[in-house]
C-alpha cells in the first residue's frame, strides 16, 4: 500500500545500503523525498533534494529538518566498531535528529534500530518487543538508547516513532542463522511504508523480518501497523544447508542471537 500522505520526507544514510534499497520506492511515500548522509549521494533525481549533514552537527541536522514531514532515519555507525564513533553518530546524531524534529514540528519518525538490541537472548528463545533489551556490543546499546530517546520524545512531545529492530536485511540470505532474521528489501520497504501510513503510530517496537518459517521474534504487539510480508527465507534454506557447514553448539555465535556480534571485540565490527 502506496500512500502519499507526506509533503517532504526525510531519508538519512541515503548512502548506506538500505538507503539506497529504499531511495526509489520512497518516492511512493512523498511528494519530495529529501536524502541526506555526511558522504556524497550523487546528483539529485526527480523528486528528490540532497542536503548533506553530519549527524553530530547539530545546527546542520536542524537545517537538514527544517519542512520535513517525517523521517526514515538510517543515518549512523551501523556495524559494532569503536565507541567513540558510535557515540557521536547513533548517540550524540539521534538526540540532535530528535530535538531538531521537536523545533521543526516533525510528527513522526521511522527509526533504524537493530536486532543487536536483543542479541543476548538465545537462539532457542522466542521474544516479545516487551522483553528488556540485553545488547550484544556497543552498536546495540546505542540503539537501546535511541529507542528510550525515542519513547522520551513521545511521552513528552508527541513525537510518534516505530523502532524497527532490522534483522538481516540483503538481497537473500547467506548464511544460516538469517533463516530466522532475513528480511527482504521488498519487505523493507513494505514495513517502512506501513510505519508511515498507520493512522496511530503511538511508540511501537517492531522486529523487521520477512515471512520467515523459523523466527526468535513475536511480532503480534506491531499488527496495528497493518504490516504484512510477503518474502520468506524457506525457497533459500536447502542451498544454504548444502553450502555451510553445521554450526558448533558450543559457538556463542550459534547460541545467541546476536550472532558473530556476540563474540567481537570494540574494534573488529563487520556487516
Amino acid at each position: 500500500m502506496n500512500i502519499q500522505l507526506h509533503e517532504r520526507l526525510l531519508l538519512t544514510g541515503a548512502a548506506g545500503k538500505l538507503g539506497q534499497a529504499l531511495r526509489e520506492p520512497l518516492k511512493a511515500n512523498c511528494r519530495t523525498l529529501r536524502l541526506s548522509d555526511r558522504v556524497d549521494v550523487g546528483p539529485a533525481r526527480e523528486q528528490e533534494e540532497i542536503m548533506l549533514a553530519d549527524l553530530a552537527d547539530a545546527d546542520a541536522v536542524l537545517a537538514m529538518m527544517q519542512g520535513v514531514n517525517a523521517v526514515v532515519h538510517l543515518g549512523g555507525v551501523p556495524v559494532e566498531g569503536p565507541f567513540g564513533p558510535i557515540l557521536q553518530a547513533n548517540i550524540v546524531g539521534v538526540y540532535n535528529l530528535y530535538e531538531a524534529a521537536r523545533r521543526c514540528g516533525t510528527r513522526r519518525v521511522v527509526f533504524a534500530s537493530s536486532n543487536h538490541v536483543t542479541g543476548y537472548y538465545k537462539q532457542s528463545e522466542t521474544i516479545t518487543a516487551d522483553h528488556p533489551p540485553r545488547p550484544d556490543g556497543m552498536y546495540g546499546v546505542s540503539k537501546a538508547f535511541g529507542e528510550d530517546l525515542s519513547r522520551f520524545y513521545f511521552d513528552r512531545y508527541g513525537i510518534e516513532t516505530a523502532c524497527v529492530r532490522i534483522g538481516s536485511s540483503f538481497p537473500e540470505p547467506v548464511d544460516r542463522r538469517m533463516l530466522a532474521s532475513w528480511l527482504s528489501y521488498g519487505d523493507l520497504y513494505r514495513l517502512v511504508t506501513a510505519c508511515l501510513s498507520t493512522p496511530m503510530l503511538g511508540h511501537t517496537i517492531v522486529f523487521g523480518m520477512s515471512d520467515n518459517p523459523v523466527t526468535w521474534w513475536d511480532n503480534a504487539r506491531a499488527r496495528h501497523l497493518g504490516y504484512r510480508p510477503q518474502d520468506s527465507s524457506e525457497p533459500f534454506r536447502e542451498a544454504l544447508y548444502a553450502r555451510t557447514p553445521t554450526p558448533d553448539p558450543q559457538d556463542p555465535a550459534a547460541v545467541y542471537q546476536g550472532g558473530g556480534f556476540v563474540r567481537m571485540g570494540p574494534f573488529d565490527g563487520k556487516a
